[in-house]
Order: C-alpha cells, then sequence, then structure tokens
C-alpha cells in the first residue's frame, strides 16, 4: 500500500504547491514578525529615554529611593505603546553619592512573543512541541545629572589675621581676601557651563573671631530667643532686683507693668545723657512781709536759675551677635524650636562689670562701662543687679563698642547669607563682604564652622540653602585659621568670679542652667577640666568642640575643607592635627585629606587647588 501511494501522482501538484508554499509563507512571518518586533524594540527605547529624563527629575528633587524607582516603573510603563507592561522590565540603578551629580543607570529587557514564527518552526520540524523560545533585547540609557554647588566661606578674623604673612609682605587677611574672590570668579566661570539650572554655584561669607555675627537685621526673627526662654538668656542677670521687682510666669519673666524682661528690653532702655537743656528761671521770693511770725506777703521777687534738664538718647543697638547654644546644640544643625528653649539663638550682652563710676574702674574689671554703684561690695552682686540699667548713663560720649559695652566680643561684619556668584550683582555682594572683613578678636573656629553649616542649611536660621536629601547638589565649608582656638582668662584680677573674660560661651565661671559647670565644658572628655579656668584648657575645650561640630556636619554629608595658615608644626601641632581631622576625604583621590597646611606665600595655589577639587565635584556634562 506504501509502495502505491508513493507511486500514486494524482494530486501531486496540490502537494507541490503546498511544499512550494512553506518558504514563502516562512519569509512572510518573518517579516511580519521582524516588523512587529522592531516596532516594539522602538517602544521600549523611547520608553526608556523619556523615563530616564523624567526620573531624573525626581531625583534631583530629592525623593526617596523607593519613591523614584515607583516613579520610574510608572512612566515607562505608561509610555511602552503596544508593548505589554509584563513582556517589558526596567530596572533602575541611583546614584550612589547623595552629595552630587553621578550618573542615574536605566536598563530595559523586553521579550517580544512572534506571531508566526513558532507555527513555521513546526512546520520545518524544529520545534517537537509547538513551542518556541521568545527572543529578547536589552537596552540601557544613562544620564549624567549636573550637579549644583553651595559654599561657606568660613573665614578667621582674629586680631593675628592683622600680622604679616610668613613669606610674604602683605598681611594675612589681604593674602585671604585675595584668594577667597580668586576662587570666587573661578567657579563662577565654570557655573556658565551648566545651562538651565537655578543657583548653579552659590556662596556664603562666614567671618567668625569670638563670636559670630548673624546680622542685627535679623532681630525680630522667631529662631532668635524673643522671650527670654532659653535658660542661656538670664545667665548673668537677677531680675528681682529691678525696682518694684519680678516675677516669672510660663518661663517668662515681667516686671511690675508687665513688660517682658529680656536683653532684647535692655537694648531698648538703656540710655544715656546725650546733651542738657536749659531748664528755664523761676521767680522766687526774697523778701517777705511778716505778721505775727508768719510769712504774710512778699515783698521782693528775684529770678533764679532752674536745674538744667538731661536729655536722654539710646545707649546702643545689638549688633548682631549670638551666644552659642548649650550642647549638644553647640554643634548641630538642630531648628530653633520655642518648644526646645535651649535651641533658640540668644543675643549676645555682656555684662556691666563691677566697678565705682564708668568708665573708670578702680577695681581693674575687664568691661566695666555703666554707674554700678547698689551698695553692695560684693562683686557678682553689683555686676548682676539690674536696677542699675534703668538709670541713664552721665557721659556725653559713652564711647561703646566692640570691645567695651554690651557689645563686647562682637567684633566682626555679619554673615552673608547664599548668592548666587553667576549672577554679577550677587557676586559683587559676596566679594564686597569679604573686602570689608576686619581682623579683631579672639579665635572661636567651632563656632565659625557651626554657622558656616547653618548657612548652607535648608532650615532657619538661614533657609537659602537646597533641601539636605536633593541629589546632584554638593554643601562645601571651607575653613581658614591662622591660631589655635582661644578663651580668654582672666588670671588675677576677677571681682566677680567670672573667669574669662566675655565671649560666645558667656563667662566660663558661670554655671548653666543652675549648675556649676560652665557651658564651655558641657560635653567634653575627662580631658577637659570642668573647674580649670586657665586659657590652656578653654583651648581644649574648643577643640573638642570643634571635633565634634566637624564630625556631625560630615555626617550629614557636608563636605569640609580645611586651611591652617602660617600655622608652625612644632607649637602648633595640636590645632594641626584638629585641622587634619576635620577635613573630609577627598572624594576624588583616595585616601587625600581636603586639608592643606599653607604659608602665607602659598595660599592663592592652595585655594586654587580647593578649586580644582570643587570643580572636580562638579560633572556638568
Amino acid at each position: 500500500m506504501l509502495r502505491n501511494f508513493c507511486k500514486d501522482t494524482r494530486g501531486n501538484i496540490i502537494v507541490a504547491g503546498a511544499v512550494a508554499m512553506i518558504p514563502a509563507m516562512g519569509a512572510v512571518a518573518l517579516a511580519v514578525d521582524f516588523s512587529e518586533m522592531n516596532r516594539h524594540k522602538a517602544a521600549t527605547l523611547h520608553a526608556l529615554d523619556v523615563s530616564g529624563i523624567a526620573t531624573a527629575r525626581q531625583v534631583l528633587k530629592g525623593q526617596t529611593d523607593d519613591e523614584v524607582k515607583a516613579f520610574a516603573k510608572d512612566f515607562f510603563e505608561a509610555n511602552l505603546g503596544p508593548v505589554a507592561p509584563a513582556d517589558a522590565t526596567l530596572t533602575v540603578e541611583l546614584p550612589n553619592s547623595s552629595q552630587g551629580g553621578g550618573l542615574l543607570k536605566m536598563s530595559a529587557n523586553m521579550k517580544y512573543k512572534p506571531h508566526f514564527l513558532p507555527a513555521f518552526s513546526y512546520l520545518l520540524g524544529t520545534s517537537s512541541n509547538g513551542s518556541y523560545a521568545n527572543l529578547e533585547m536589552t537596552a540601557e540609557s544613562h544620564i549624567r545629572l549636573k550637579n549644583t554647588m553651595e559654599v561657606a566661606l568660613v573665614l578667621d578674623n582674629s586680631g593675628s589675621m592683622s600680622s604679616t604673612g610668613h613669606g610674604s609682605s602683605q598681611d594675612r587677611i589681604d593674602l585671604l581676601k585675595d584668594a577667597s574672590k580668586q576662587l570666587i570668579d573661578q567657579l563662577a566661570a565654570e557655573a556658565a557651563a551648566i545651562q538651565q539650572v537655578s543657583k548653579p554655584v552659590q556662596f556664603a561669607v562666614v567671618p567668625f573671631s569670638a563670636t559670630v555675627n548673624v546680622g542685627n537685621t535679623n532681630s525680630s526673627a522667631s529662631w532668635l530667643d524673643q522671650d527670654g526662654l532659653s535658660p542661656v538668656h538670664h545667665e548673668n542677670f537677677d531680675w528681682t532686683t529691678i525696682d518694684g521687682g519680678a516675677t516669672k510666669v510660663g518661663g517668662v519673666w515681667y516686671d511690675q507693668d508687665n513688660n517682658k524682661l529680656t536683653r532684647w528690653w535692655l537694648y531698648d532702655q538703656m540710655k544715656y545723657i546725650s546733651s542738657w537743656q536749659d531748664g528755664g528761671s523761676e521767680q522766687k521770693c526774697v523778701k517777705w512781709k511778716w505778721k505775727n511770725g508768719k510769712k504774710k506777703k512778699c515783698k521782693k521777687y528775684e529770678w533764679f536759675p532752674k536745674p538744667d534738664i538731661p536729655v536722654t538718647s539710646k545707649l546702643i543697638n545689638w549688633r548682631g551677635c549670638v551666644e552659642a547654644r548649650p550642647y549638644p546644640y553647640n554643634v548641630n544643625d538642630a531648628t530653633p524650636a520655642t518648644g526646645t528653649p535651649a535651641t533658640l539663638y540668644v543675643p549676645t550682652f555682656a555684662p556691666d562689670e563691677p566697678g565705682d563710676v564708668s568708665p573708670y574702674d578702680d577695681w581693674g574689671a575687664a568691661n566695666n562701662w555703666w554707674n554700678d554703684d547698689t551698695g553692695s561690695s560684693n562683686g557678682a552682686t553689683r555686676q548682676k543687679h539690674m536696677q542699675k540699667y534703668f538709670e541713664a548713663l552721665d557721659d556725653s560720649s559713652p564711647g561703646l563698642g566692640n570691645y567695651y559695652g554690651p557689645g563686647y566680643s562682637c567684633t566682626t561684619n555679619p554673615i552673608t547669607p547664599l548668592k548666587d556668584v553667576t549672577v554679577t550683582a550677587s557676586k559683587d555682594t559676596v566679594k564686597a563682604a569679604i573686602d570689608a572683613m576686619s581682623p579683631t578678636g579672639y579665635t572661636n573656629v567651632p563656632e565659625g564652622i557651626a554657622w558656616g553649616w547653618r548657612v548652607l542649611s535648608s532650615k532657619a536660621p538661614f533657609d537659602e540653602g537646597r533641601p539636605e536629601i536633593q541629589k546632584g547638589n554638593d554643601k562645601a565649608i571651607i575653613v581658614l585659621t591662622d591660631g589655635m582656638n582661644t578663651y580668654e582668662d582672666l588670671g588675677s584680677t576677677d571681682p566677680a568670679g567670672n573667669k574669662s573674660k566675655y565671649a560666645a560661651y558667656g563667662y566660663t565661671g558661670k554655671g548653666y542652667n543652675g549648675g556649676s559647670v560652665g557651658r564651655l565644658f558641657l560635653g567634653t572628655s575627662n580631658n577637659v577640666g570642668n573647674y580649670d579656668y586657665s586659657y590652656g584648657n578653654y583651648s581644649k575645650a574648643l577643640d573638642e568642640n570643634m571635633d565634634k561640630v566637624c564630625a556631625n556636619a560630615k555626617n550629614e554629608k557636608i563636605i569640609v575643607f580645611t586651611v591652617a595658615l602660617d600655622l608652625n608644626p612644632t607649637n602648633d601641632a595640636a590645632m594641626i592635627s584638629a585641622m587634619s581631622d576635620c577635613s573630609s576625604e577627598s572624594r576624588l583621590q583616595k585616601g587625600k585629606k581636603l586639608f592643606w597646611n599653607a604659608k602665607a606665600s602659598d595660599l592663592d595655589d592652595v585655594f586654587k587647588a580647593i578649586a580644582d577639587e570643587l570643580s572636580n565635584l562638579r560633572i556638568v556634562g
């Protein structure tokens, strides 16, 4: 039968035609599937490209990794067109640094299920069960994020900066001004490569010495202690000594007229006699007619001068400096809040130190600027007595300023908040602030660094910085000092038991919040003596505060550059080590610290190296 079938030629044309159609049908199937596969491939590539751009925007907005990935998946699948979401898988690799730029990597894997090819394969006998492996395609998209930069120049304005720099004929402060302005010019010019990005490079200036000036235009700011709630606010005052006494309600002191008793109120109330007004004259009887031993009638009048009338003027305004917050808020960027009074910033007010008659001080107090004869011979009592401030100072030219009066130790110009230096007017403002710096006072590096961090922040007191969670943005502090951390002791002349001159931590001998330990020593190790009121111990306490604020800032992804200027490797070894420890590790040169021990003659080169490092941190294309 089989032989007959093989010999039978009837209907062979149909079989031959069917056989002939196999290649033709295969070609058509291949053409259809190839065309459809290309359409799916193009749709997947388009979805990958547009979702990459959209996702990059979400990264820069600072969304969390999970939020970004969820957004990317939804956006990708919504733009797949003819491709079923089940057939396309998206993989997202986010930039591995939250500090700026980096690559956003996205890849898509698309599986294509042929329409005709499985049948064709069956006809050809290439598949025994009718199944056919799906065709796969993989594509990648890399988007380089354009990162922005915010830099705080934390610059030493202490008195030693007026000294001639080593290897140079110029003063250190002038060399610093030139180098800082060149740094700004270089980075501002490079920022021109960043297109369609708002405020690509911003700079702030934080001059520091014994204190930091936040600007007296902020006197009504809510982050300042307006009501006297902070434990720091009343550290050197005894409000119960004012006439009529004082009461404390809800943490706020009030006088009998319901005025809030604060440092702000003292600044407003203190007056001095600026001139004398002629009191005029009045008639007085100089000859009387008497009757029965009593004055009956005036027989003669004469004119007599009346006492001159004092004209008073406001003594002094708050200059803008603030005290350091108590530990741990002195070394962090905690947002000021009335619910946590210790987080509020307190305006500096250097008390009148004991003496008899200002400006003469027979007790030798460092800052005796007011009449304080209270009837007590105890120096601490005389210093804390408050009624004295409400009696006009009998002095037509009190001459109170940086080193005398309530503004004692407030020697620097105000902070200049972040400004976009790609805008000419803003760049000029920053450079003018640098030019205006003048060296006076002592050195408190940790307080300068703390305010450098705060000025980069997106929250109060200075909120010009971009959100901390925003990727593609570098926040950097450049801190320079030419000396050791200092807090001045008083030696043997200390009638009020202050133990130090007044500065950011008040008096080291006045216990914080009713305790016996001064604020400067809070949070320090056993290497610092809580009752060692010596210059060297003060420096050790400040060094430890510097170590903490640097560590905290770096933990929050702040890049810290440090420059020690003209420090002696032998005599200043401790400060050099502290400055090196404070600095960040370079992200570009493995094992390199962002620290320079510079001579004044090398300062330009150091700042150029800093500019190069910052430039490389900014990937712009």
